[in-house]
């Protein structure tokens, strides 16, 4: 026995391999869901994102304003629509349905004409300095396009502009990555965790002998589901809890919202969670699998949710399947409380996704315990 031997290596190779072969499935998942996440992420990723919404504020259309629209529009970062009031354009800004909001103020034309180098003001949303960066570079290139407009005799100095953009980076003054990648990183750490938790619960049943226990018992298939997921649900609550005293002590994360909210919205977000990994768990045969598919549902949450890459900079089709994950919109409802202080109304279009998946989902691990039963 004392050395290596080839033949018995040979054999212990064969016997592995045999035994790969047995499980089909396992083999089909290693090497499908690679080349699925190549393609999706390949085509997916978006670092400079363009057509960014915008809301417009303009006492009248005159020549000048048209012209500076125009040469925004022609930037490619600004998709602008017109707001008829500050207080609409405000909640655009706040709700999340505009990125920027450009103020024009009244006798613009007049005060170009005269050479007072008149302010254009623009409200940036910077919760996700990212996804304006570019888009507030290209503003230096808008701010001669009015030279060629003007007479010889009112014509700027060759170093001013004959107007100015100011950008107003609110939420996040300063533009800090912190505030960015932070709130993002509770939903990401919610997701990993509570999601694993769940992922091997009925397959461990099932690999340990035990799930005719479970079968025997007179309850019914929802009770073991809702067993299954309400205990990780506190465990999940501990979690969020210290991440976010964390985050507020270490990182100076600013709660500008009501927490109570937040730890609400988290907990629907933390059940939808659970029942993923429940549904695995339930069409997995072993805990391989399980692991398998939950590795694969793990990277879209990270790179379609908007955490790393900016969520508009991706292609339609891709914000399509961001839309259906519930990490997409608890990194938009954890970012809405705490950098904007929003309530109930403002986070409201992002808590109904969630809970309808929740719902979903758990009636689709569900069905498949059932079909398990039979």
């Amino acid at each position: 026995m004392n050395g290596l031997s080839l033949k018995r290596l040979y054999a212990l190779l064969r016997k592995e391999w045999i035994q790969v072969r047995r499980d089909p499935m396992t083999l089909r998942l290693i090497i499908a869901l690679p080349i699925m996440q190549l393609f999706l992420f390949g085509y997916a990723i978006n670092t400079n994102p363009h057509n960014l919404p915008t809301g417009l504020l303009v006492s009248e259309p005159t020549k000048y304003e048209r012209t500076i629209v125009t040469a925004l529009q022609n930037t490619g970062y600004y998709d602008i629509k017109l707001y008829s009031s500050e207080a609409d354009a405000e909640r655009a800004l706040v709700t999340g349905e505009a990125l920027f909001v450009i103020n024009i103020p009244p006798n613009f034309d007049r005060s170009v004409d005269r050479g007072e180098q008149p302010s254009i003001l623009i409200d940036a949303d910077a919760t996700d300095p990212s996804a304006i960066g570019n888009a507030t570079a290209a503003l230096g290139a808008v701010s001669s396009v009015l030279t060629r407009d003007l007479p010889p005799n009112q014509q700027p100095q060759p170093t001013a502009a004959p107007f100015q953009f100011v950008v107003h980076a609110r939420y996040n003054p300063e533009q800090l990555t912190v505030l960015n990648v932070v709130p993002g990183l509770i939903c990401v750490v919610l997701t990993m965790s509570t999601m694993l938790m769940t992922t091997l619960s009925i397959t461990r049943e099932r690999e340990r002998g035990t799930m005719e226990n479970l079968m025997a018992m007179p309850v019914r298939p929802i009770e073991i589901m809702l067993a299954k997921v309400v205990p990780f649900i506190g465990i999940g609550y501990l979690q969020a809890v210290t991440i976010l005293a964390v985050s507020a002590v270490v990182f100076h994360l600013p709660i500008r919202g009501s927490v109570p909210l937040l730890l609400l919205s988290l907990g629907l977000f933390i059940a939808g969670n659970l029942a993923i990994g429940l549904t695995f768990s339930t069409i997995s045969s072993n805990q391989m699998q399980a692991q398998q598919l939950a590795q694969f549902s793990l990277l879209p949450s990270l790179i379609l949710s908007g955490f790393i890459f900016p969520f508009r900079g991706m292609p339609v089709w891709a914000q399509w399947l961001g839309e259906l994950l519930p990490t997409t919109h608890a990194i938009r409802i954890v970012r809405s409380v705490l950098l904007k202080g929003n309530g109930v109304a403002a986070i409201a279009p992002e808590l109904w996704p969630i809970a309808a998946f929740t719902l979903v989902v758990m009636g689709v691990a569900t069905w498949f315990y059932r079909e398990t039963l039979d």
